[in-house]
């Protein structure tokens, strides 16, 4: 079995860390989008909760 040339290792090194990034995106995006329909969820809670308060006085 031969030892992978330094340049081997570094290409792989390289494509390890294109993925991490790659993956890190993908999470960095799913949570924005969860935070944002999570934000409008509560805004929507928020305006019934103050409508309400309008009707009851």
């Amino acid at each position: 079995m031969t030892d992978a040339s330094p340049t081997d290792r570094i290409d792989a090194a390289l494509a390890r860390i294109e993925r991490a990034i790659a993956t890190r995106d993908r999470s960095v995006q799913d949570l924005k989008q969860r935070h944002d329909a999570l934000r409008a969820k509560v805004s929507e809670a928020i305006s019934a909760l103050d409508a309400l308060g309008a009707r009851n006085g």
